[in-house]
């Protein structure tokens, strides 16, 4: 990275990056206040959601054109595999793998059970089930990883075995094939799961690696879009953005008002819901990865929110949020320190955030580049 991290970042990407950061914490301080089943509540959890699928559809597109660049090089082999997968493994485990010891503590100062921390190490504490209530955050973190190995792998096996002589369009192919894997996946637990209520649909399927997959996999499709389509998609980027305004309309407000619940209309909740919020919200990326800067006045904090993201992710619920709650009895609050007790977490969460950022994470990052 270069000295001024601004220099060579696209604004929308930031932007986007910052806004699921933004939609994430806001839903996760329903957790300060004493719960309701107001529309407020249910658009803070709707918004928290939203941001975790702008993470997947977001980091899908980034790796996409990275990897997708390696493929169609001559000389593309294992090696380009390899190098593709070491410098996200600097990018993401080393910050994974400290906020795990983290939450370990946490959870032995609270009383919580770690006995199945072991499967953190490997990913697959929700690779095909529930996972334990330790590290919640790292749900989404199984999935991105998991997204690594399958897409670089399963790129190279096609390569080495059929050695297909248009590898533009092999590409696309192995992306479409997975995502309808991945679908089929959802289909499968549709046949054979009953949902009893939105909370189970949460953990059982939402949250499940061998279910969300293709989150990501919209992504890359965007970014194969943008490289070989891409005067289509400039000239139509803005109908694009409307097109997701009104699927985000349609889907979580108007479906909404006609009732359409997981106890009424299953099949759509577990094989249509989750595709669709993920396509959604990649069909911003157009638009945004071609926002190239801007001047507006807060494009600073823009940027440092998108830069300490990760961090921040990572840190302000099961660490920060925990902490604060089992320290501090909010039973009995009244609502202006409700609201100082959220501004206080938001605060310390963001101090740290930046700190582990600059003082852990970047030189995480710088050490990739030097390998």
């Amino acid at each position: 990275m270069s000295s001024n991290p601004e220099s060579s970042r696209i604004f929308g990407l930031d932007l986007m990056r910052a806004s699921a950061l933004m939609l994430v914490m806001s839903s996760h301080t329903l957790w300060i206040y004493p719960p309701n089943d107001s529309v407020f509540t249910y658009f803070f959890r709707l918004v928290g959601f939203l941001g975790v699928e702008m993470f997947f559809v977001l980091s899908g597109f980034l790796i996409g054109t990275i990897f997708y660049k390696l493929y169609i090089q001559d000389d593309f082999t294992f090696k380009e595999v390899l190098y593709f997968l070491k410098r996200r493994w600097f990018r993401t485990l080393p910050n994974y793998y400290l906020y795990l010891i983290l939450n370990v503590i946490v959870a032995i100062i609270i009383g919580y059970s770690y006995a199945d921390i072991w499967k953190y190490i490997f990913f697959i504490q929700n690779f095909a089930s529930q996972m334990p209530a330790i590290y919640p955050e790292a749900w989404s973190l199984s999935v991105e990883e998991y997204t690594y190995l399958i897409l670089p792998f399963s790129v190279y096996l096609v390569t080495i075995f059929f050695k297909p002589k248009n590898k533009k369009y092999t590409f696309l192919t192995i992306i479409i094939s997975l995502i309808l894997v991945f679908i089929l996946t959802k289909w499968f637990y549709n046949i054979t799961t009953t949902n009893i209520s939105l909370n189970q649909w949460n953990v059982s399927l939402k949250n499940v690696v061998i279910y969300r997959i293709d989150a990501i996999l919209y992504g890359v499709l965007i970014s194969w879009l943008m490289i070989n389509c891409n005067d289509f998609m400039i000239k139509y980027k803005n109908y694009f953005v409307f097109f997701a305004l009104f699927l985000l309309f349609i889907v979580n407000i108007v479906l909404g008002y006609f009732g359409v619940s997981i106890e009424k209309n299953p099949t759509f909740w577990n094989v249509f819901y989750l595709p669709m919020s993920s396509i959604t919200m990649s069909f911003f990326l157009p638009f945004l990865s071609q926002w190239k800067s801007t001047k507006l006045p807060f494009k600073r904090i823009i940027v440092i929110l998108s830069l300490i993201s990760y961090s921040f992710y990572l840190i302000h619920y099961s660490i920060v949020m925990q902490l604060m709650k089992h320290f501090i009895k909010t039973d009995y609050f009244q609502l202006y320190e409700y609201h100082l007790f959220t501004l206080s977490f938001l605060i310390i969460s963001l101090s740290l955030s930046y700190l582990n950022y600059k003082y852990f994470e970047k030189p995480m990052m710088n050490l990739r580049d030097k390998f």
